[in-house]
Parts: structure tokens; C-alpha cells; sequence
């Protein structure tokens, strides 16, 4: 069946095509009787307005974007991006706008297709995540003067407005956590090297071990199960072995909490671990993970209400989320030795 066009409109309320536009955008030109008429008919044929010809009328699209530039296999595993997506699509209902997602191979295509889109005019809009140490996207987003709201620190954000979770904070609750229970030597196992935040956090972390006199070190991974377990057996096959372990998210801290039992460790009798951004898989493995909580759904909907105001002319500026909280279980406790 196809779709319902202005011109089915009219000729079933017996007006002109003309009469029909000036109704449906609430123009002047038409009787409140005809208006009326008009809406009822639209309704009742399902009809919604073309985006392409809203596009051209008034140079909106009625949409956003939102490109993901990582491999399907990690991203259709982590609960993050899931709760992201959903977060930010719950506050874009509320007017019924549409979200454009799709995944890129590399930066490169990424840039493209946003360069696509905003000749198109196919989004009013583009949601930017995983921020670069050296990121090529914010210099063309800049220069192509598209509504852009970055998912991350504003830190090489240059004019871009930022919604962000302080990541800092974060890794201190964690250390000061581990510390408070009496762990000397910290693992990490972080996301790619290349990611700002993973950046960010690497630095506070180390940060963090010198203020307290601990040790520790970060090996890096794709926050994958696969990766996440190899790093896991690297820091603990070594000399030195951490008793305490954080991850950068929840899927590589499952995967290392079966790595150590797998080595034979008993955890946490043996090795502590901690997950970033809590998740139910978090509390259903055995024992169930100490993980660093914030609602991520409200994160992605406040990025949204500052998209939205972009794209309306507004300045949206950066804003800061709610902060974290560290939700303990039974991944955690005193070192070897200590009671």
C-alpha cells in the first residue's frame, strides 16, 4: 500500500492541494471548518510529513544521527551503549524524532558519512562518542557548522558543547575503595589506548597510586571478553601479582573474574575485582562484581535535551552528569594476609 501524499488529502476533503498544506502547517488561508476536516482525514490516512519536503521547506530534518565507529562483535555484547542509545532515544520520543544510528569501519568513513548527512540534510544533528586523543572529527564538525554534542569529557571538544561523567572521580571512589581495604598493588585493564577517556582515566589512575604510595599498572585491551581475559592473565602470570583488579567495563571484568579462576585464584581471597558502569550481569555471576553505578539512561537523555537545543540555535555549553557511585559486593575484599 502506499504511502498517503497531500494530494489524497485533498481530494478526499475535496480541497486543493494548496488548502491541504495551509491546514496541515497551521497556516493562514483556510476556514477552521476546512482545518478541521483536513486533520481528521490526515489521521485517519496515517499521513506524515516527508522529511526530504520538510527539509526543503524550512531546512530541517527532523532528525539526529549518532555514528559508532567500533567492531559489531564488542559493541553488541556491552550493556553501555545499549542503555546509551536507549536513554537518548526515550527523550527523543517525546516529539517523536527520529534517531539515525548506524557504524562506521574507521574515523575516516565516519567523517564522510557525517559530511553525507549534513549535504543531504538528512539530520538537524550528530551525537559524538568515543572522543580521540587526537580526534579528526571536531575540527570538520566544526567547519561544517553541524549541531554536534559530544558524549564524553570537554577535553579536545574545542567549540563543541560536551555531556560528560567525571572520570577522575571515579577512578579515585575505586582506589580509595581497594585502599580502604588494605590492597598494595592495582591492575588495570582498560579500553583501547586511543580513546580520550580511556586516557583520562589511565592518567588518574596512576595519579591516584602515587598520592597513596600504592603500585600498580594498566594493561590495555578492546573491551571485548576475549581481550578483556588476556589482559587479565598478563597482569596476574607476571611478578608482582595485583591482589586487586578494575576494569573499564562490566564485559571485560566478567571475562577476567573467569580468567583468575581459571589460573586457580580464588576471588576475592585471592584477587579482588571491580567493574566499571554496573550492569544485572554484574550482580548475577558468582560472586557478583563490586562495580562503579550511574544511570546511563539519564546520561544519553540529557545528551539529547542538549542536541535538541543545539540544533534550535541554542547554546547547550557543557554539562556535567550526576556523579558515580560505588555499589560493593562480594568481588572485594582485604589482600592475602589481611583480616
Amino acid at each position: 500500500m502506499k504511502r498517503p501524499t497531500m494530494q489524497d488529502i485533498a481530494l478526499r476533503a475535496g480541497v486543493t492541494k494548496a488548502a491541504v498544506s495551509f491546514a496541515l502547517n497551521g497556516r493562514p488561508g483556510v476556514s477552521e471548518a476546512t482545518r478541521g476536516r483536513v486533520l481528521a482525514i490526515a489521521e485517519e490516512l496515517g499521513w506524515q510529513p516527508s522529511n526530504a519536503a520538510r527539509a526543503l521547506s524550512d531546512g530541517r530534518a527532523g532528525a539526529f544521527g549518532l555514528v559508532i565507529d567500533r567492531p559489531a562483535h564488542t559493541l553488541g555484547r556491552e550493556p553501555y551503549f545499549m542503555r546509551l542509545i536507549s536513554g537518548i532515544q526515550s527523550e527523543l520520543a517525546t516529539d517523536t524524532t527520529p534517531l539515525l544510528l548506524t557504524m562506521a569501519e574507521d574515523q575516516a568513513a565516519e567523517i564522510a558519512l557525517h559530511r553525507a548527512w549534513w549535504a543531504r540534510r538528512a539530520v538537524d544533528g550528530v551525537f559524538l562518542v568515543d572522543l580521540r586523543v587526537d580526534d579528526g572529527r571536531v575540527p570538520v564538525l566544526e567547519g561544517l557548522g553541524m549541531p554536534t554534542v559530544v558524549i564524553g569529557a570537554p577535553v579536545g571538544t574545542g567549540t563543541l558543547p560536551a555531556v560528560w561523567s567525571d572520570d577522575a572521580s571515579a577512578v579515585a571512589l575505586v582506589v580509595a575503595h581497594l585502599a580502604e581495604l588494605g590492597h598494595r598493588r592495582l591492575g588495570r585493564v582498560s579500553g583501547p589506548e586511543r580513546l580520550r577517556h580511556t586516557s583520562l582515566r589511565t592518567e588518574a589512575f596512576a595519579r591516584e597510586l602515587a598520592e597513596r604510595g600504592l603500585t600498580g599498572r594498566t594493561v590495555a585491551a578492546d573491551y571485548s571478553g576475549e581481550g578483556g581475559a588476556a589482559a587479565t592473565r598478563r597482569l596476574l602470570e607476571g611478578e608482582d601479582r595485583p591482589t586487586a583488579l578494575v576494569y573499564d567495563n562490566d564485559v571485560m571484568a566478567l571475562s577476567g573474574l573467569a580468567a583468575a579462576q581459571g589460573l586457580g585464584l580464588r576471588v576475592p581471597a585471592d584477587v579482588s575485582v571491580v567493574a566499571w558502569d554496573d550492569s544485572a550481569l554484574c550482580a548475577l555471576v558468582n560472586p557478583p562484581l563490586t562495580a562503579l553505578s550511574r544511570d546511563i539512561g539519564a546520561y544519553g537523555a540529557r545528551a539529547a535535551r542538549s542536541l535538541r537545543a543545539a540544533a534550535e540555535g541554542r547554546r547547550p555549553g557543557d554539562q556535567r552528569d550526576a556523579g558515580f557511585s560505588l555499589t560493593s559486593r562480594g568481588s572485594t575484599a582485604p589482600p592475602p594476609g589481611r583480616p
